[in-house]
């Protein structure tokens, strides 16, 4: 079924003081809203009760990607790279700032004797640079910081808190959120009621950070990110009787590699998965996720999950519960 939502219908006002600035403490102090697609019923919870509500046999599907220090600051923040991906160690691809800068065949000036010089501008603004030093050199350490979301003031006290506990497969360019409120306490728990986890990798790329710029949603194209489900996990999700999926990424993965009857397939390559209100999920039967941004490819994904009218309600719910809202917010639980 093809449903005619535009990108407006996905906005919502959002008042600014429910914009997380910083984690909860401890992460699994977060509050979780449950919502039950078959009863609509809204339950408010704390996140280390998680157990209390999922299907005791459930497979607890994971993004292990770790972040990278991909965003380069000099000049006390004036100038910056923010690197996507690298051709080899000093030639890469990144967004800058300010971008009247970095014109084609300039060598850019930085801080402390590093420079980049401008070979190409792509029409979206990403620049090639081919810098001075190597990616690893020594020199390049004191510059790289964390890539927190704009709506964050960057702080790096707080590059830990932004990478989950199980976090392993360095690639990353914005953290998998949902799955930063686990502690390993509380996934030993879960695991005592028989309820495992299970590993997948995607690095969150560009796409998190492209903005659906049309009207009409269906326009809109999905930059392509990599991704590795391994045959073991395959071999344990196909025999598993339910599926857990932590965050939008893990979404992406699984339905990524799953044939129409459901059968998940071990594959490692890109995605550019787009997953909008219409879409019949193949694997996943119950997502954690946090609260999204307006107009986001991340929204439209929850609301083909759990219904658009039904996430509109729950997102209604949450702002009047204030509950924290985007990377360092609050959780839910959709069954």
């Amino acid at each position: 079924m093809t449903y005619n939502y535009t990108l407006s219908d996905f906005d919502y006002h959002l008042p600014a003081e429910l914009i997380a600035q910083s984690p909860a403490h401890p992460r699994d102090h977060a509050r979780l809203l449950v919502y039950n697609r078959k009863t609509r019923q809204i339950i408010d919870d704390v996140f280390y009760n998680l157990g209390n509500h999922l299907p005791q046999e459930t497979a607890l599907v994971v993004n292990n990607s770790k972040v990278e220090k991909c965003r380069l600051m000099f000049n006390n923040g004036k100038m910056e790279l923010f690197v996507i991906s690298a051709r080899n160690n000093n030639t890469v691809e990144a967004l800058v700032r300010p971008g009247k800068k970095f014109r084609v065949g300039k060598q850019v000036e930085l801080e402390h004797g590093i420079s980049a010089k401008v070979t190409h501008v792509a029409e979206d603004g990403m620049r090639t640079l081919i810098l001075s030093h190597d990616l690893d050199a020594p020199e390049l350490e004191t510059f790289k910081f964390t890539p927190l979301p704009p709506y964050i003031k960057q702080d790096e006290s707080l590059a830990d808190e932004y990478q989950t506990v199980y976090a392993k497969d360095l690639g990353s360019k914005a953290a998998p959120t949902a799955g930063l409120h686990f502690t390993d306490e509380l996934l030993n728990k879960l695991a005592t009621q028989g309820i495992q986890k299970e590993e997948v990798t995607l690095h969150v790329g560009l796409g998190t950070f492209a903005p659906v710029k049309t009207e009409d949603i269906h326009a809109h194209s999905m930059h392509s990110e990599w991704f590795h489900l391994d045959e073991k996990t395959a071999s344990n999700l196909n025999t598993a009787k339910h599926i857990t999926a932590v965050g939008t990424t893990s979404v992406r993965v699984l339905e990524s590699v799953s044939e129409e009857q459901g059968v998940i397939k071990p594959g490692i390559g890109e995605t550019d998965i787009y997953i909008t209100p219409g879409y019949r999920y193949k694997n996943v039967d119950a997502l954690i996720t946090n609260f999204h941004l307006p107009k986001s490819t991340l929204l439209m994904l929850v609301s083909a999950f759990m219904g658009f009218d039904e996430m509109k309600k729950v997102y209604g719910h949450a702002i009047e519960k204030n509950y924290r809202f985007y990377s360092f917010g609050d959780a839910m639980l959709i069954l």
